[in-house]
């Protein structure tokens, strides 16, 4: 089982944030911490006391807009200890998505926190952890003070495809999730792919989305809809190419006011493509 240091300099969302984690059963004890400096103490004495002992902690749990240090900060120090504990963004804001993941974080939830979103943050630190991974958050109010819950039975292995934060609402919708709200993206009107990372950018005519689903996925998924790989960043809606340039030895594609690259070993296959697509 768990356990857990949750760092938020907001107190109200510290003790939402601690209450949810301490009605999972996976976790054994959730403690908090207001600031960098407390955080940093706490994770120090928990390296002094070893993987066994009494302050163990095993997974971090982070806002990343604090005064002082930030959580992208206390990440980078963490990283810096031979075995440090994982990490788990918890924030409101969207766009750190990259570089949290650039610094290995198991997961990044977006605030206001729900419990199903967090429970699944907390299925990844178990599986990467190698503990049982697949019991839900309890619906009901957490055990009384001094008791804790029943050892759950062991859970199976886990073993998903790629790992996803979303999953297609229907053949023709994507989910994607932002400030805890989930909407619905037509894939028809998705024109191009960027791959950020673990994450990929959803580019549409009314702007973009971030979901972490890996590139490579979703060429799979979407390959009997017209997407083709033309770069290893981008997968783009063959139907959607307004234009596809060749100057100098290079080629790119004009998709809206977006100019693409395409890579030598992807050009010829797009050609043949686009030229199927328009006598077809």
């Amino acid at each position: 089982m768990l356990r857990v240091l949750a760092v938020d300099d907001e107190k109200p969302l510290l003790e939402e944030l601690l209450y949810l984690l301490r009605s999972d059963p996976r976790v054994h004890s959730a403690e908090g911490a207001s600031d960098a400096t407390e955080a940093l103490r706490r994770v120090t004495r928990a390296l002094e006391s070893g993987p066994e002992g009494p302050d163990r902690i095993d997974v971090v749990f982070l806002d990343i807009h604090m005064a002082g240090l930030t959580g992208l900060d206390i990440a980078r120090l963490l990283a810096g200890f031979a075995r440090p504990p994982l990490i788990v963004f918890v924030t409101a804001h969207e766009g750190f998505a990259v570089q949290a993941f650039d610094l290995k974080a198991v997961d990044y939830v977006l605030k206001p926190v729900r419990p199903e979103r967090l429970a699944e943050a907390v299925r990844r630190a178990c599986a990467q952890l190698g503990g049982p991974a697949g019991a839900p958050v309890r619906s009901q109010a957490p055990a009384a003070a001094g008791t804790r819950p029943a050892p759950q039975p062991p859970q199976p292995p886990h073993r998903p495809g790629p790992e996803v934060t979303v999953a297609d609402r229907a053949a023709d919708q994507i989910a994607v999730e932002l400030g805890g709200v989930t909407r619905f993206v037509a894939i028809a009107d998705i024109a191009y792919v960027e791959a950020q990372g673990d994450y990929a950018r959803l580019h549409t005519d009314g702007g973009s989305h971030l979901v972490r689903i890996p590139l490579s996925t979703l060429e799979q998924r979407w390959a009997a809809r017209g997407f083709v790989r033309i770069h290893r960043r981008h997968l783009v809606a063959l139907g959607r190419i307004d234009e596809l340039r060749l100057d100098a030895g290079t080629t790119s594609v004009r998709v809206g006011a977006a100019e693409l690259q395409v890579s030598r070993r992807h050009a010829r296959e797009l050609r043949d493509l686009l030229m199927r697509h328009a006598t077809g």
